[in-house]
């Protein structure tokens, strides 16, 4: 028995058809987004199967149900991003363990109950199986993450990728870069613009653009102003100029303004990262509109420079404008 449902939602596409990167399947690619999904069911278990369909299928470019049988992951193995096992996890492990190779070619397995109380990924935390195991969370299950930075409530490298709509290079350096996320040494994420050479040790992780058109929405704001602000200004600064969400990179800032909590509650909303500016940088790439703030305190208006700053092409697609007066927004490209 198969089912598909297509439509996914998801900023990211594959590199195989050169639109961008997260495909589990892509040798060069963070694999953090899971799109092509089977779940595995025994038939007593395919009502449960129809329900996770039914209730994320919209967000992956397809989801399958498969009836189980005793060859059945290894029939399929290296045909989907992620395999969710609506079993216990003992047979998934038995009949996964010798398929599995390598970490970045690997499918994610996530097990699931028949009640949907547990969503427990056992390989490909950080390749599919967090993000899927969260997804069931919408359905009642508890995702089990065991994966350290999960465990920590830290952000690792793979996870910064998706956020920042990028993919890891050279997946090796992840082990030494996500320590140093556990022990905060990591750093903000740097920006190199091209074409430029560029010479790392085998702990700096190397993430590249997954967009080739995607829009960056630089964003300044009063003091405290809250998510639902944010969320609102950020939406119609996208309406205004016909775009959506999947063509977000990620919300550009200033650094004096990187601790908002109405900010990163909203970019955590819409599950984008954030990229924070120095007054240096934002000097540089100044906007068009007259700002007080470089009177008062000698800062650029933050929403159009930091969009520039942070557009591949450093090009303003809006100018600012203020929402409520206490968001404001502009979009780099």
């Amino acid at each position: 028995m198969s089912t598909d449902s297509d439509g996914g939602t998801n900023a990211s596409s594959t590199e195989g058809d050169d639109s961008g990167g997260g495909h589990c399947s892509t040798a060069d690619s963070d694999g953090e987004v899971a799109e092509e999904i089977a779940v595995i069911s025994f038939e007593r278990k395919l009502d449960t199967a129809t329900e996770i369909v039914e209730g994320i299928g919209d967000r992956y470019e397809s989801i399958d149900v498969i009836e189980y049988h005793g060859d059945v992951f290894a029939e399929h193995w290296g045909e989907y991003d992620c395999f969710v096992g609506l079993m216990a996890s003992g047979i998934a492990m038995r009949k996964t363990a010798p398929l599995l190779d390598d970490k970045w070619d690997d499918p994610a397995i996530v097990v699931v109950d028949e009640e949907l109380t547990w969503a427990i990924p056992i390989t490909g935390g950080h390749h599919g199986a967090n993000q899927v195991a969260d997804d069931l969370a919408t359905l009642g299950a508890v995702p089990a993450m065991t994966t350290a930075s999960e465990a920590a409530d830290k952000q690792g490298v793979e996870k910064q990728a998706k956020a920042l709509s990028a993919h890891v290079v050279n997946g090796d350096s992840t082990v030494a870069t996500n320590l140093a996320v556990l022990d905060d040494e990591l750093g903000p994420v740097e920006r190199l613009d091209g074409p430029r050479a560029v010479v790392v040790d085998d702990d700096v992780t190397v993430l590249k653009r997954n967009l080739d058109d995607g829009v960056v929405l630089g964003t300044g704001s009063v003091s405290g102003a809250d998510e639902d602000r944010f969320l609102d200004a950020w939406d119609r600064a996208l309406a205004e100029i016909d775009r959506d969400w999947a063509d977000v990179e990620f919300v550009a800032t200033a650094t004096r303004k990187a601790d908002e909590e109405g900010l990163l509650a909203a970019a955590a909303t819409r599950d984008v990262g954030v990229v924070a500016f120095d007054k240096e940088t934002l000097l540089e790439f100044e906007g068009p509109t007259p700002s007080k703030a470089k009177e008062l305190i000698g800062w650029p208006g933050v929403a159009e420079a930091s969009a520039i700053a942070g557009g591949a092409d450093h090009e303003l697609v809006a100018e600012k404008t203020s929402y409520e007066n206490e968001v404001t927004v502009a979009v780099g490209r």
